[in-house]
């Protein structure tokens, strides 16, 4: 698939473009991140003075947000060649990992949205030589509750018998302190969204990210150089219209 049919694909499933996020949520969430509240932190660490109007600037920059500042309320925007341009960057990592044989872990905090897209590529990237970090026992969450389950290959957090939407870095944090206290060795790449992605970022490991034009913390993250690539999209629309997307990141990996 060129960037031209992905490009089509993306803003007519509206994953770019002009999306379903509301201006006024995109806005809030700055003021909720700078604020540092639980669920909009995403478990990153501000290295640097940022303000709301640095980050706002960020946002318009990284993500593509309508760069009006007197914009405060009606539908807002992703952009569609940053969205590409990151999938290339994402793309071009993955393959990498993958054809040296290294060891990838793949989580998700939207189980209804993204969690197809992080399957169908550790799949590919199993089948064409990268290990991918099982479960080998039960992992508890402290001070939430529930537990880390790997639904095919892909992480998510566990409670009362469903995978909730979260924000919170806990599950991640709860993972890699498993993995170290069983001797294990910290995976090659981290490939996540939301608190999973912010949490192994937080701690050092090369991260490759998801994030929507509300999630200003993993943006930050990017421009701090401890997320490698932030993806820009819309992370929760039906699942199969991600399928042009699975595709165009598979064949720039080299693992279709």
């Amino acid at each position: 698939m060129d960037r031209t049919s992905l490009a089509a694909a993306l803003e007519s499933g509206r994953i770019t473009g002009e999306v379903a996020t509301p201006r006024e949520n995109n806005l809030s969430h700055i003021h909720r991140f700078l604020a540092q509240e639980r669920q909009f932190d995403f478990g990153v660490e501000l290295t640097r003075d940022w303000d709301y109007d640095s980050v706002f600037a960020l946002m318009v920059d990284r993500c593509g947000l309508r760069p009006e500042t007197d914009f405060i309320e009606g539908v807002d925007t992703i952009s569609t060649q940053a969205c590409i341009d990151a999938l290339q960057r994402l793309a071009s990592a993955i393959g990498d990992i993958t054809r040296a044989g290294g060891e990838i872990l793949f989580a998700t905090g939207h189980p209804a949205g993204l969690l197809p897209v992080h399957m169908a590529i550790a799949e590919a990237a199993e089948s064409h030589g990268a290990r991918i970090v099982g479960q080998v026992n039960a992992i508890p969450v402290p001070g939430l509750g529930g537990d880390c389950r790997q639904i095919n290959r892909v992480w998510t957090w566990h409670q009362h018998g469903g995978t909730p939407h979260t924000h919170l870095a806990e599950p991640m944090h709860a993972l890699l302190d498993d993995i170290t206290r069983r001797g294990g060795s910290t995976p090659d790449l981290i490939v996540a969204d939301h608190g999973w992605a912010g949490a192994a970022s937080s701690r050092g490991l090369r991260t490759l990210g998801y994030a929507d034009c509300n999630d200003p913390a993993l943006f930050v993250a990017e421009a701090q150089g401890v997320i490698e690539v932030t993806v820009p999209l819309d992370d929760d629309v039906v699942p199969h219209l991600y399928e042009p997307l699975i595709a165009y990141v598979l064949e720039q990996a080299g693992l279709s």
